[in-house]
């Protein structure tokens, strides 16, 4: 087969190694970034040429704690009484949702039903259907008497009981494996800072897991639940809220090794923009949301002070947080956690490329790395919330392959500030 290459001509390289954009070119060869900021014209001849116009060309976006299933409903308990027949269609829906808001990577962070993350995930690699790089998760695991949605959960009890159903999700083909430790305030009798899980029963989840080649997250938001999945080496933490002290002692002994994606707009969606779907604020206030987000708040930009990778993504797919929302949590790491724009972007890029356990392929705008980039239309730096608006995501590419083609919205581009040649040559070397 003959060699695919695009060059991304004068665009504004922003690149995810936290280096300040720069003006430049970029040349794909088939999945790969061959050459980047300057590019000799014998290597780029024969390439399709993308007229950047100064425009943004970053990595593709990371969603840490994704939800194809959640099927943006008010009705939790209908999560698990969809037919399986519309909820995989719906789940499809959801991949093609993801990558159209520039997603190239989500982490599968449970699934309603046993193989919906699984089979999609493999239609994805396919090529089947479109839909982001997928790892896929299964069920969330809960004991008996701690399940927050029980019509979508896989019950375990005791160390044996947590072994087999971590090998029984194995089976199915999942990348990694959900615990639900603690509770949450929406359903009404679960409270976010109970604590379901005993050590033993993690420890035995977690390492029937890691035996078998597959990490482990975990729903956590009591301080107690915190450590013990630090304690007990759970990969990916989710929520965090309520950590306390020693936990944060903690997670910054262990930084080289663990992730928290809290789900930020999980917090703030659900205090403040539920109530045309059933949940008021005075309903949300009263039973400790707002005491959760102002405590997750403080929690987490102390993590992001201490260093501790704190990721972008969480609980999209409810009424409140649908889908093609994702880039909301950005502007929350902004403008509430204290992440410049910048720190922000290599969370969700470079930060996502280690959690999808590819950071050398991942991320970043670099020689080597794989072509899944946008071209966007403004400046992420300026303004995070341009990421929000698909209409500024000119050009969507996963693998070298563009997703989104923007070459016939391109013929009315206005010129570029400072009047840069659209046929000049490539930059020599």
């Amino acid at each position: 087969m003959p060699t695919s290459k695009i060059l991304f001509r004068d665009v504004s390289i922003l690149d995810s190694t936290g280096a300040d954009p720069y003006r430049g070119d970029v040349l794909v060869e088939d999945d790969r970034i061959a050459a980047v900021g300057t590019v000799d014209a014998a290597s780029a001849e024969g390439a399709r040429v993308v007229e950047g116009r100064g425009r943004t060309l970053m990595s593709g976006l990371c969603d840490a704690h994704t939800h194809f299933s959640w099927n943006n409903s008010a009705d939790l308990d209908g999560l698990g009484t969809m037919p399986v027949e519309e909820h995989l269609l719906f789940c499809l829906e959801s991949a093609k949702t993801y990558i159209d808001s520039g997603y190239t990577m989500c982490l599968g962070a449970a699934s309603a039903k046993e193989r919906l993350d699984v089979v999609c995930r493999d239609a994805i690699d396919a090529g089947r259907v479109p839909g982001p790089r997928y790892l896929a998760n299964g069920p969330e695991i809960a004991v008996t008497g701690g399940a927050l949605i029980k019509s979508i959960t896989k019950f375990a009890d005791g160390p044996e009981g947590m072994r087999k159903a971590v090998r029984e999700l194995i089976d199915i083909g999942v990348d990694q494996i959900k615990l639900s430790m603690t509770g949450e305030e929406i359903t009404g009798t679960q409270r976010a800072e109970d604590t379901y899980f005993s050590d033993e029963e993690v420890a035995a989840a977690v390492a029937e897991a890691h035996r078998r080649g597959k990490r482990v997250c975990a729903h956590a938001r009591s301080a107690e639940s915190v450590k013990m999945c630090v304690r007990n080496h759970v990969d990916v933490i989710y929520h965090a809220s309520f950590t306390d002290a020693e936990g944060m002692d903690m997670l910054e002994a262990n930084k080289d090794w663990v992730f928290v994606a809290p789900g930020i707009n999980w917090l703030v969606a659900t205090l403040y923009e539920a109530e045309s779907f059933g949940f008021p604020q005075e309903a949300a206030e009263a039973v400790g949301y707002k005491k959760e987000l102002e405590t997750a708040i403080d929690g987490l930009r102390e993590m992001h002070r201490r260093g501790i990778k704190v990721l972008p993504g969480g609980d999209y797919g409810f009424a409140w947080t649908p889908h093609g929302t994702y880039a909301r949590d950005l502007e929350h790491f902004v403008t509430l956690l204290g992440f410049t724009p910048m720190e922000a972007i290599i969370s969700a890029t470079a930060w996502g490329g280690e959690i999808m356990l590819r950071p050398d392929e991942l991320g970043k705008v670099q020689p080597g790395y794989l072509a899944d980039l946008l071209l966007v239309d403004g400046d992420p730096l300026a303004d995070i919330t341009v990421l929000q608006d698909q209409t500024k995501l000119n050009y969507i590419m996963k693998d070298g392959r563009f997703h989104k083609d923007g070459s016939t919205a391109d013929a009315d581009y206005p010129p570029n500030p400072g009047n840069v040649d659209r046929n000049r040559a490539p930059a020599a070397v």
